[in-house]
């Protein structure tokens, strides 16, 4: 499997990690329009673990009638801005190590750091194809998941994160967070029917690891 660079993969908007901000809501990007949603899936260690691997496997994008194909590793390194250090000197590593490669038991690859894929998103009659790039992997004990950013040819140019984290009462919850604008003039025309569709999915989404649906 080929592995792409970060100027042959690279993602269409500035703010990358954006999606990490607590004041996010308050204060997006410039031009991006924020959003936010949470879901309880239950409780328990089993259903964390459960959910997450889910998660992992593109769970909640191919539980939500996305195709999910072209898998490519990628560097295998977080696409992370200048880390600068104590000086204010940009740092000689701004490398992470990459996951080891895991698999769904149906052979899906794991997401991993710098991965990318392409999303074939239902709409209407047609199918739109939607590039996206890992941009950085949360591994926690309590709390893992993950963000992609868009790459060119997607509608959308922003960065969603979707989070699986286990409370202190033992409750599961997974957070979708996400800011983005029209890629272009002709999505900008379409702004009323891109978001439409943002708001049809992200409920699909939070659906997609709950206890109901199988996940």
């Amino acid at each position: 499997m080929r592995r792409a660079t970060f100027t042959d993969a690279s993602v269409t908007y500035g703010a990358i990690g954006g999606t990490l901000a607590d004041d996010l809501m308050i204060y997006p990007p410039p031009g991006t329009r924020p959003a936010e949603h949470i879901v309880k899936l239950g409780s328990g260690e089993e259903r964390f673990h459960a959910a997450a691997a889910s998660l992992m496997s593109w769970g909640v994008q191919r539980g939500s009638g996305i195709e999910v194909t072209d898998f490519e590793a990628g560097t295998g390194v977080e696409y992370t801005g200048i880390v600068f250090d104590e000086y204010g000197i940009p740092s000689r590593d701004q490398s992470h190590p990459v996951n080891e490669a895991t698999f769904g038991e149906d052979g899906t690859p794991y997401i991993s750091n710098g991965m990318t894929a392409k999303l074939h998103i239902k709409a209407g009659p047609f199918t739109v194809v939607a590039p996206v790039r890992v941009v950085y992997v949360i591994d926690e004990a309590n709390r893992i998941g993950f963000a992609y950013g868009t790459m060119a040819g997607h509608p959308e140019s922003g960065e969603v994160s979707f989070i699986v984290e286990r409370h202190d009462d033992d409750t599961v919850w997974l957070a979708i967070r996400s800011f983005s604008q029209p890629s272009n003039w002709k999505y900008t025309l379409a702004t009323p029917y891109l978001r439409y569709q943002q708001k049809r999915y992200t409920k699909r989404y939070l659906r997609a690891l709950h206890p109901s649906s199988g996940a």
